[in-house]
């Protein structure tokens, strides 16, 4: 049974849902009948996504909102909130999903560091910040889902401003949803959705074909809706690559470096390659 806030009572806000996996996730909210606004930065990807949102919602352009938004930038988020509630009333699902990844390094450019930084991290924070305030408030049910990745669990080497900025989503969300919980009478929850190898236009680097271990766009929004109807806070998904116990076998392998003192990103280390491998092997 799909998450009982699909449905046309409700009104979704997704960030980032001018393409990959924010317009997937757009259209299935689209589709259910509920009323969307997505944000991404102005230009015709934008205006695209809103007319094809509007061919899928029953109700037409009528339920459609796309608003131009660079989520960096806070009084941007602060327009794109008032732009909803003048349009729809409220927000009862809200999916922080916006994200960049230029490539960083330990000493590269500044300003790749920053602009990841502004997006992935605290453009989570400030729309968070900015719009669920108002979700308690209403005292009315609500999902608020953020994008992680599995980088910002186990880290691995090669992008670390991408990786710093997923680890303090992972954390955020993780803080939200026990400071949600613990709130008497709300009626929200927070979820963790950290997808697998998913072929959008963010991880294409050039290619036009979806590699043969990539999940697409609408098979990763599909598991993560099966799994919000199943209440799960950490949405860990798989791909044609990994499955769900490798996973696990990771980011537990992850989690020894600090408990058993090994050197950090030890599954890279070459002295720890065959351990790693032997774990990863256990039944």
């Amino acid at each position: 049974m799909p998450h009982p806030l699909l449905a046309p009572a409700y009104v979704a806000v997704v960030t980032g849902g001018a393409s990959g996996i924010g317009l997937a996730a757009a259209k299935r909210f689209a589709a259910a009948g509920m009323r969307v606004a997505i944000a991404d930065l102005p230009g015709e990807r934008l205006d695209r996504a809103a007319a094809e949102l509007a061919g899928l919602a029953p109700a037409g352009t009528a339920a459609i909102l796309a608003v131009a938004t660079d989520m960096a930038d806070i009084e941007a988020i602060r327009r794109l909130e008032a732009s909803v509630l003048a349009a729809f009333g409220g927000v009862h699902l809200l999916m922080n999903n916006a994200g960049v990844q230029p490539g960083s390094d330990i000493f590269g450019p500044p300003e790749h560091w920053r602009r990841v930084m502004d997006v992935n991290l605290w453009g989570v924070i400030h729309t968070t910040q900015t719009l669920v305030p108002g979700m308690i408030a209403r005292g009315e049910p609500g999902l608020i889902v953020n994008t992680g990745s599995k980088q910002g669990i186990t880290t691995p080497p090669g992008d670390p401003a991408y990786n710093v900025a997923k680890a303090g989503v992972k954390v955020f969300t993780e803080a939200l949803q026990h400071d949600l919980r613990n709130r008497e009478s709300c009626r929200l929850s927070a979820h963790l959705f950290i997808p697998g190898f998913v072929f959008t236009p963010l991880t294409a680097h050039g290619r036009t074909e979806k590699p043969a271990g990539a999940w697409t766009a609408d098979q990763t929004v599909d598991y993560m809706l099966e799994r919000l109807a199943a209440g799960d806070f950490y949405i860990l998904c798989p791909d044609n690559d990994v499955d769900r116990r490798t996973d696990q076998r990771r980011i537990l392998w992850a989690a020894g470096d600090i408990a058993e003192n090994r050197p950090p990103l030890s599954r890279w280390h070459r002295d720890f390659a065959a351990a790693f491998q032997a774990f990863l092997e256990e039944p």
